[in-house]
């Protein structure tokens, strides 16, 4: 195993810590379960179910590349050759390390309000502070990041497809939350999405 796969089993380890860590603190301290998916009715609560299986595939091939297991279900690189530079590795892992530093400080910066879904009965109040200053949707800037980085170390059609839909339906579920926040918390949440960009510069 070179460094990059153990860099890759250390990423999706992080990433899963980070989030049990959050979840478990806030059922502690608060009482509020903060993973509040599958509580949508019809169309959206497939449309859940669905991006959860299709992340717990991303997370197992991640794993399963990485370890040069003969169970990994998708190992055929994309047919261009300077994915196979090392100049694109190093992209790919500076992506990543620049990934999971915007999902920390999120994490960091969204203290009680963080949930997994839209919650509709116990929602905190708005973050705007910290690297919410900077962009309203952060985690989704890391995941997207997160996703085009194992791409670019493992240059394969499957995180290549994987991370195209996954942007799309990162964007679809920001424009579905976008109009939660609205409703929830009128002017205030005008005011924050006229002065911060939804992702960076956009």
């Amino acid at each position: 195993m070179t460094f990059g796969d153990y860099f890759q089993l250390a990423l999706i380890a992080v990433i899963v810590c980070v989030i049990a860590f959050k979840a478990i603190y806030l059922r502690i301290t608060t009482g509020i379960n903060p993973i509040v998916v599958f509580r949508t009715e019809g169309g959206w609560r497939a449309l859940e179910v669905l991006a959860l299986a299709a992340l717990i595939s991303w997370v197992t091939e991640v794993i399963l590349h990485a370890s040069h297991s003969r169970f990994d279900f998708g190992p055929e690189r994309v047919p261009i050759a300077f994915l196979s530079l090392p100049l694109v590795k190093v992209v790919g892992v500076t992506f990543a390390c620049l990934g999971v530093l915007i999902f920390v400080l999120a994490f960091f910066s969204f203290g009680d309000s963080w949930r997994i879904g839209i919650d509709q009965q116990t929602a905190g109040k708005l973050v705007t502070a910290g690297i919410f200053s900077v962009s309203r949707n952060p985690i989704y800037v890391a995941f997207d990041l997160i996703f085009m980085s194992v791409f670019l170390m493992n240059g394969t059609w499957f995180f290549l497809i994987f991370g195209l839909l996954a942007i799309l339906a990162i964007h679809s579920q920001t424009l579905r939350e976008e109009k939660f926040l609205a409703q929830r918390y009128g002017e205030a949440y005008e005011r924050y999405r006229a002065k911060v960009p939804r992702y960076l510069i956009w």
